[in-house]
C-alpha cells in the first residue's frame, strides 16, 4: 500500500511537472503569437476610419457600424479584428480600449479614439484620423518616390560596374596579352581600376549589405546618419524638421480640438514621432507644464527643438485664447512648407542619381571599350 501510495504520489508529481511545462510551453507561443501581431498598413485604416466615421454621422451606433464594416469585408483579419472590437464594446468595455486590445493600432490612435469617444465626437475624431493618416501616407510615398527609386537604380549600375571589371575587362585584358600587347597610359589604368575592383568588391558588397541591414534594424543608427546628414545638408534639415513637426502638431490639434487637456495631447503626439529626439523632447515639455507651471510656449522654447516660430505662435495662443487656431494654422504652414522641401528634396536628388548615373555608365564603358579602342592599333600591327 505504501508503495502504491508513493508510485501514484510519484505519477502526479510527473503530472503537474508536465502540465506546468506544458502550460508554460503554451505561454510562450503565445507570447510570440502576441509579438508577431502588426499594426494594420494605413491605407487600411484610412478606409476602415472614413467608412467607420461616414456610419457614425449617420447616427448608426458604434458596435452596428462595426459590424455592417466588416462583414463581406475581403481582408479577413481586419474584419476579425472588428468582431472582437465589437464584442468587446458590447461586453462594457470602452472604445479605445478594445480598439487597443487588438494590438493593431499604434497608441496616438487610440489616443485620438479616446479624445473622440470622451468629448461625444467619435465620427470626428474617426474622419480627422482618416485625414490625418491619408495625409501621413501622401508624404510617406513622397519619400519613398524620392529615395527608394534612385536607391536601386544606383544599386543596378553599381551592379553593372562590378561585373565589367570582374568579368569582362579581365577577358579583354587577356585577349590583349595573347597578342603580345603591352598595355600603357588609359589602357594601364583601366586594369589597375579592374585589378582593384576584383579585390575590394566582395568586401564592399558585403559592407554594403551589413550596412544596409544594420540601417533597417537599428533605430539608433538611423537617427546618427540622419543627424549628421541634417547637420551637413540644410535642405534635409528643413525637410526633417517639417515633417516632424507637423505630424505632432497635428496631432496635438487633433487631441486638443476633442476635449483631451494639453499635457495629454502632447504626451499621446509623442507617440507618433517615435524614436526620433521629439519623442523625450516632447514628453518632458507635457511634464514641465504640467508639473512646474510654466506656459505652453515657455516649455516649448527650453525643452525641446522646435523652430522658434512655434513657440511663438503657441505664446500667441496662449495670450488670446486662440491655442487651436494657432495650431491649426502652424499644421497648414508647415504642410505647405513640407511640400515645397519634398519637391526640392525630390528635384534634387534626381539631379545627383542623373550624375551618378551618368559617371557609372562612362566607368563602364570607358572601363570596357577604351582599352580595346586604344589597343586596336598594337593589335593590328601584332598580327602582321
Amino acid at each position: 500500500m505504501i508503495n502504491t501510495a508513493s508510485s501514484d504520489k510519484k505519477n502526479s508529481s510527473i503530472v503537474a511537472t508536465a502540465t506546468v511545462k506544458s502550460g508554460a510551453a503554451f505561454s510562450l507561443k503565445g507570447a510570440k503569437q502576441a509579438q508577431k501581431v502588426k499594426e494594420f498598413s494605413k491605407k487600411d485604416q484610412v478606409d476602415l476610419f472614413r467608412g467607420l466615421g461616414s456610419m457614425l454621422r449617420a447616427q448608426i451606433n458604434t458596435a452596428d457600424a462595426l459590424k455592417y464594416y466588416g462583414h463581406g469585408l475581403p481582408n479577413k483579419m481586419i474584419s476579425a479584428a472588428l468582431a472582437q472590437i465589437r464584442e468587446d464594446i458590447n461586453a462594457g468595455i470602452n472604445v479605445h480600449e478594445a480598439f487597443r486590445r487588438t494590438g493593431r493600432f499604434s497608441e496616438t490612435i487610440i489616443g485620438l479614439i479616446q479624445a473622440g469617444s470622451d468629448a461625444g465626437q467619435l465620427h470626428h475624431a474617426f474622419q480627422a484620423l482618416a485625414s490625418r493618416l491619408k495625409s501621413s501616407l501622401h508624404f510617406e510615398k513622397q519619400i519613398k518616390k524620392a529615395t527608394i527609386t534612385p536607391c536601386v537604380i544606383i544599386c543596378v549600375l553599381m551592379g553593372a560596374f562590378i561585373v565589367s571589371q570582374v568579368k569582362i575587362v579581365p577577358q579583354v585584358e587577356e585577349m590583349l596579352g595573347g597578342v603580345g600587347a603591352k598595355p600603357d597610359g588609359m589602357t594601364a589604368i583601366s586594369f589597375k581600376v579592374s585589378h582593384f575592383t576584383q579585390a575590394v568588391w566582395p568586401v564592399f558588397v558585403i559592407g554594403l549589405i551589413t550596412l544596409a541591414i544594420i540601417i533597417f534594424r537599428s533605430a539608433h543608427v538611423r537617427n546618427a546618419i540622419l543627424g549628421f546628414v541634417m547637420s551637413k545638408w540644410r535642405l534635409m534639415r528643413l525637410l526633417i524638421m517639417s515633417l516632424r513637426q507637423v505630424t505632432f502638431l497635428s496631432t496635438i490639434q487633433l487631441l486638443h480640438s476633442n476635449g483631451i487637456n494639453l499635457a495629454k495631447s502632447i504626451r499621446v503626439s509623442a507617440n507618433s514621432v517615435k524614436n526620433t529626439p521629439f519623442y523625450q523632447e516632447l514628453r518632458n515639455a507635457a511634464d514641465k507644464y504640467e508639473h512646474s507651471g510654466v506656459p505652453l510656449s515657455t516649455a516649448f522654447a527650453k525643452y525641446t527643438s522646435v523652430d522658434a516660430q512655434v513657440s511663438h505662435m503657441l505664446s500667441i495662443g496662449e495670450k488670446s485664447a486662440s491655442l487651436d487656431a494657432q495650431l491649426g494654422m502652424l499644421c497648414e504652414m508647415y504642410e505647405e512648407d513640407l511640400q515645397n522641401h519634398m519637391s526640392t528634396f525630390a528635384a534634387t536628388v534626381s539631379f545627383i542619381v542623373l550624375l551618378m548615373a551618368v559617371a557609372l555608365i562612362a566607368a563602364v564603358f570607358i572601363g570596357t571599350f577604351l582599352p580595346i579602342f586604344l589597343m586596336g592599333p598594337k593589335m593590328m600591327q601584332s598580327g602582321m
